[in-house]
């Protein structure tokens, strides 16, 4: 992915033991909720399912906030995480400039974005598909 990521920094700051885990995780999420996806398709999703479909990507968007933008705004935590965030992601491209020590990379940013982007867009089909079901 050329300048957007820069994969040995990473291995310097993680263990292999750590990435696996992190990975495997995260595959596990997706696969849970692409399975809840794909269960309802071409159906209306209970609303436990839309509530799950709100509150999982919520809770990584919290984490989002925790580890990236409240340090980079507003400076909270951000001594701890400069650092290692300047060993890990120093040699990849961002465009934002440089607050607290702390600067989010390109592809983190277009990460976050994407997420939060989501987000809304469930919301808002949640909400209008239940509306339309009363009319």
């Amino acid at each position: 992915m050329g300048p957007l990521n820069d994969i040995q920094a990473i291995a310097q700051e993680n263990s292999t033991r750590e990435l696996i885990v992190v990975t495997f995780i995260g595959v596990v999420q997706i696969v849970i909720l692409m399975v809840l996806i794909l269960c309802f398709i071409g159906r209306r999703y209970p609303i436990w399912a839309k509530i799950g479909l709100i509150i999982h990507p919520s809770c990584i968007f919290t984490g989002v906030l925790m580890a990236w933008w409240i340090p980079y705004f507003f400076g909270l935590g951000a001594e701890e995480k400069a650092e290692r965030y300047q060993t890990m992601f120093g040699n990849t491209h961002s465009f934002l400039p440089v607050m607290h020590g702390i600067v989010p990379n390109t592809l983190h940013t277009i990460f976050h974005v994407t997420l939060f982007l989501c987000i809304l867009l469930t919301i808002y089909i949640s909400f209008r598909d239940r509306k339309r079901t009363r009319s």
